[in-house]
């Protein structure tokens, strides 16, 4: 099984580009832009890695974001990124970011998205990897800031594919940004979100209902309504899963418990991606191994997965069957 993960071609759909900050380059970056961190050493950042719930996780990573300072920093942490891509046969990507994380320490919104767009497009020239970029507001502030980080994307339209909602679920439910969004759809962005994570199913049916959005991020939550689960099947909406996210983060407490062979078998349309893999001990490939290794997943499940994702992207039809094309080649072989 893991030598069929590592050969099959893979889209990844649920990425946060300052979530693959690895210790070594926020030491490195800390350096060159002395950035002052709270860790000693690289061991003192990993140990710090022992979540007990997304608050916990999410101070770390605001923390780690401060060294991310110039456009040479977003590329670089975007190159080393695409550097685990290639090392995971991860084809095409769509990646999300935090302006609002930047811009509120005085970073330019063109500076943060210049970087991550130049090592994009390096690796698209490179490795032929396809990428989109996704534009994602923090959900524990206002929407007014959410409104102003719009405005400021306005320029860049033709480079950001979408909006997200992101950061602390809990306390902060989706229809909290019913009017940003709706403003972001009649300026053609794709919408998606994070839902049902860790808040109930009821910020599932909100982001479906109240955002109008395509897609879901996490969405594990949904086993807890039928109703939803029927909804989720017959409409095929993507629930883009992040195993190890899950369980670094105590939705589920052992892989074992995880429910992504139970909604894979009810028929949804879920996929497997990594969310923040520098934080969740392991890229995409990993959180493959791991499910495989503790729930009964068969080959088939592990392929339905990876066409799930090429299903569920946001890039054009020919390409979806080219991809899927190149994944029924791996399996061939």
């Amino acid at each position: 099984m893991i030598e069929l993960i590592k050969k099959l071609p893979k889209a990844e759909l649920h990425l946060h580009i300052e979530g693959s900050l690895e210790p070594e380059l926020m030491f490195k970056l800390a350096k060159k832009n002395q950035i002052d961190i709270p860790y000693k050493d690289i061991d003192d950042v990993r140990r710090a890695y022992n979540f007990t719930n997304l608050q916990t996780f999410l101070d770390i990573y605001y923390a780690g974001a401060n060294v991310l300072i110039t456009k040479d920093d977003f590329y670089e942490l975007t190159w080393e990124y695409i550097l685990k891509c290639v090392e995971d046969n991860v084809i095409h990507t769509e990646i999300f970011f935090d302006p609002q994380t930047h811009t509120a320490r005085g970073v330019a919104f063109e500076t943060v998205l210049s970087g991550i767009k130049e090592a994009l497009s390096d690796a698209n020239a490179q490795f032929g990897i396809t990428s989109c970029i996704i534009m994602c507001f923090l959900r524990h502030l206002s929407q007014d800031d959410a409104f102003a980080t719009l405005e400021e994307a306005l320029p860049f339209k033709d480079d950001i594919i979408g909006v997200g909602l992101d950061s602390s679920e809990i306390g902060n439910p989706p229809s909290k940004f019913k009017d940003v969004f709706k403003k972001a759809k009649e300026e053609g962005f794709k919408l998606v979100a994070h839902a049902g994570e860790e808040a109930d199913f009821s910020y599932i049916y909100e982001a479906l209902d109240v955002l109008g959005i395509s897609r879901i991020d996490h969405g594990v939550q949904s086993i807890n309504s039928p109703e939803l689960m029927q909804r989720l099947k017959e409409e095929q909406i993507p629930l883009t899963v992040c195993p190890n996210s899950n369980i670094e983060l105590k939705v589920f407490d052992h892989y074992q418990e995880h429910n992504i062979k139970q909604l894979l078998d009810f028929g949804l349309n879920v996929s497997v991606n990594s969310d923040d893999p520098a934080y969740f001990k392991g890229y995409l490939n990993q959180n493959f191994i791991n499910i495989c290794e503790n729930l009964p997943l068969t080959e088939k499940d592990v392929i339905k997965l990876v066409k799930n994702s090429f299903n569920s992207s946001f890039i054009s039809e020919a390409l979806k069957q080219a991809y899927l094309k190149r994944v029924d080649l791996a399996v061939a072989q």
